[in-house]
């Protein structure tokens, strides 16, 4: 959420970089709410004073034995102004906090102007996609030939947008998660944290994800659960409330759910195959830093979820999204998209956000700087160190063989007890 006090001293500001996102900021109704607010508190404030005058005055006036009644029935009035004015306040705030809910972050000054994902700045690519000398096959016809992924059964069980793993296939995955998780541990400093599969809605709100797109979300009927579309809901809220001193910052979180998106708005969009699923496994990265240190807080974290790939030498490039392909609470992100052959294209494998205090407002996370006794709001980050299922393609079809098994990537061969291929089941 942005800060309101911002907003009033720098409409110009907050408009044009708002237009950036293609979002058109109502200031008419943001002043009118503003003033009301403002003119009603001080109101309030004087009628208040002035009630702790008289009642002073009163207490003198019977002290010396004098009457003090008229004086009396105008504080009764006075009271009652009071009680008016709390009532337009809360109904002033509400309207106000509704107002602010549905305003997206401000993207940051380095993040290229465009409609939509065609103003994407490539950063860097990584490694060559590798050269096939023989018919390349999807992950699909790969998955099915080996026995390792059945889509048809799975949608008999759920629907559309599953998968049914068997074997070798759900080894793999299973493989990518401990390694994903191991490596950032290990290597990057994360806590790995397992957090609740499903959040209330002050959580979502927390993140941005309520109310504006609670399309997207699964709700479990008659609570107020909802199924976590990333990890990034539950590890995010972790400090919700709280206050942190500066000595604990930052924070790095790892954490590994099954994540479950409607994905709404979406229909036709890659129906085939693992690439959107309604239920897929992602490890995410969590940050919660000083406002001075996030954006180098952002390239690391954009860095650990990058040696994943450069682990499983797969061919990857990093772009920095346009104002218009940016999410909501955004204000910085960097895509970084794996190759796949089958497409002859490389695809989103891992999202990593800079939401500088947007979230924190909205979840109300601060911490108590060293030289201040006044406290700041935090600034969070998140990205997917990785998308364990887009992993899984990625690994299926770039590392396929002439006679349809698919290699091992050698870093991953202990995690499956020394196997190098996954060979046709006999």
């Amino acid at each position: 959420m942005l800060n309101r006090l911002f907003i009033r001293d720098n409409l110009d500001f907050v408009e044009e970089r708002l237009a950036r996102k293609g979002f058109q900021f109502d200031r008419q109704q943001f002043q009118e709410l503003d003033d009301q607010e403002r003119a009603a508190r001080l109101e309030w404030e004087e009628l208040r004073a002035l009630r702790n005058k008289t009642s002073d005055d009163i207490a003198s006036l019977k002290k010396a034995g004098q009457d003090a009644n008229q004086m009396i029935l105008q504080m009764r009035e006075v009271s009652g102004k009071i009680k008016e004015l709390d009532e337009r306040l809360n109904s002033v705030a509400e309207q106000i906090s509704q107002f602010l809910a549905e305003v997206p972050n401000l993207p940051n000054e380095s993040v290229p102007i465009g409609a939509d994902d065609s103003a994407n700045r490539e950063e860097r690519t990584v490694g060559i996609p590798r050269a096939f000398d023989f018919p390349v096959r999807d992950h699909v016809e790969l998955g099915s030939s080996l026995g390792i992924l059945d889509l048809e059964r799975a949608a008999k069980i759920a629907g559309a947008r599953f998968a049914a793993y068997f074997g070798m296939g759900a080894r793999l995955e299973r493989a990518l998660k401990n390694f994903m998780l191991d490596v950032h541990t290990g290597r990057h400093g994360y806590q790995e944290v397992l957090p609740p599969f499903m959040a209330n809605s002050a959580s979502f709100f927390g993140t941005g994800n309520l109310p504006k797109f609670e399309a997207d979300l699964f709700h479990i009927e008659a609570t107020d659960y909802y199924l976590v579309p990333t990890a990034e809901v539950p590890v995010t809220n972790i400090y919700a409330g709280e206050i942190l001193e500066e000595a604990q910052l930052p924070v790095y979180y790892t954490a590994y759910t099954p994540c479950f998106r409607s994905e709404a708005g979406s229909y036709g969009k890659d129906t085939r195959g693992l690439i959107r699923q309604h239920q897929f496994n992602k490890v995410e990265l969590v940050k919660f830093t000083t406002p001075e240190t996030s954006y180098d807080e952002l390239e690391k974290l954009t860095a650990n979820a990058e040696e994943i790939l450069k682990l499983l030498d797969l061919p990857y490039r990093v772009v920095t999204l346009s104002t218009g392909d940016m999410s909501f609470s955004s204000a910085k992100t960097y895509d970084i998209e794996v190759w796949i052959p089958s497409q002859k294209t490389y695809r989103e494998i891992s999202s990593c956000s800079n939401f500088e205090d947007f979230q924190a407002r909205r979840a109300n996370i601060r911490y108590k700087p060293e030289d201040s006794k006044k406290t700041r709001f935090v600034h969070t980050l998140n990205g997917s160190g990785l998308a364990i299922g887009r992993t899984w393609v990625a690994i299926i079809e770039n590392y396929q063989q002439p006679d349809g098994t698919v290699a091992i990537p050698d870093v991953l061969q202990p995690y499956m007890d020394g196997l190098t291929e996954i060979a046709h089941d006999d």
